[in-house]
This record gives structure tokens, sequence and C-alpha cells, in this order.
């Protein structure tokens, strides 16, 4: 089902730019449409971010995949994603055989997630919690991943990367953000790249925006 809007997918995310075959083959792989409510399936395979229910959108499929192409992955990376929202992220790093943590601060996303992944046999190890604070327990990762735009760089986060891994995050306003790229040389000195603006939806917690300020 939907194998051609995939190919057609996949072939527009080449032209504009992504090169990684890892990262395409994904695309062409996991099914948009089932991470998606079914009332807007049709939809799934255009290139633009789509509604997810709780003000919450899973994001544009060029985002999805410069964002993973950003993170230079090898296969077995242990990668911590922040905002799991409706799974997809996550499908397209397990497909590139990643090991993925995967947080999500909504209760009720986080549950119909955790069953859909369930259901789908997706072995992502999820968590409901803040975030910005990443998760210690299985710390350092080899990459982080944030799919929703913070006002800075949460401590936590730059602390459980490993040396030599990347984060890849949001920063700016409410209205727009820049993608930070940044590189771990030591434990306390980071490459950035700032690339191009994006729009996320906010990152919440308490290292992120507030609830008062939204």
């Amino acid at each position: 089902m939907y194998e051609q809007e995939r190919k057609d997918l996949t072939d527009l995310l080449r032209k504009k730019g992504i090169s990684d075959e890892t990262v395409l083959d994904a695309i062409n792989s996991v099914e948009r449409h089932q991470f998606i409510p079914n009332v807007i399936g049709h939809h799934a395979y255009k290139d633009t971010a789509l509604p997810i229910g709780y003000s919450q959108t899973i994001s544009q499929p060029y985002t999805v995949a410069f964002m993973t192409e950003a993170m230079k992955l090898q296969r077995g990376n242990k990668v911590l994603e922040i905002g799991t929202g409706s799974g997809y992220q996550a499908a397209i790093l397990l497909h590139m055989g990643m090991k993925v943590f995967s947080i999500e601060r909504n209760q009720e996303i986080h549950e119909r997630t955790q069953q859909m992944f369930d259901n789908m046999g997706l072995r992502a190890v999820l968590r409901c919690s803040d975030g910005t604070l990443g998760w210690e327990e299985y710390a350092p990762y080899d990459s982080i991943i944030v799919t929703a735009g913070s006002p800075s760089i949460p401590k936590q986060l730059k602390k459980q990367l490993n040396i030599g891994g990347r984060l890849v995050i949001p920063v700016g306003d409410r209205r727009s953000q820049k993608l930070n790229v940044l590189t771990k040389k030591s434990e306390d000195d980071f490459s950035v790249e700032e690339i191009s603006s994006f729009v996320f939806v906010p990152l919440i917690g308490k290292e992120g925006w507030k609830e008062g300020q939204l």
C-alpha cells in the first residue's frame, strides 16, 4: 500500500539534497501512514508536517531526513530521541539499525505510541518524562536528536553525549529556529554548526520552554 507514493517522496527528498542512501531507504520503507490518524492517511506521503492530536505534529519528511542525515549515524549507534510523538522518527532510526531510546512528555501520546510499537514489533525503549533532562540511566549516547524547538541547548543533553557524538536540536524563539548540530570534542568542548530556519513544536520542560511561556 502506498508503495509508489513512498518512492515519489524518496525521489523528492533526493532532489532536495538528501544524499545518505540509508536515510532514503528508511523513508522509502517505513510506512508513514501508520503513524498518523486514518482520516488524513491520504496525505501521509506529502512533504509536509501533519497533526497527530494534542497540538502536536508529525514532522515534515524532509525535516526528518535532514536531521537524521545530520547525525551521521553508523549501524548499531545508540540514539536518544527527545519527543517521541507519533513514533515515525524512531521507526526511521530503527529501520537504519540503531538502538533507540525515546522520551515523550505527553502521557496519552506516549501510551498510544507504545501500544502501536508493541503491535508493530518495533523495539525501541520508550519513556514518559521530561526530555530536557535526558535519560541518564542509558547514557552516554552516540547521538541525540531533539524534535521540538528549544530556547537553549539543555545542559543534561550535552552531558549525556558520547565524545565524538552529535546532538541535533532546533534552537530559537517560538516562531522559527535554527537547527544546531553540536559535535562533542571533549567533556567541555563542542563544535557547533547552525543550519537554516525551521519551525518545530515547542520543547517543554525544566531546561526548555515553561508552560506559562507558551
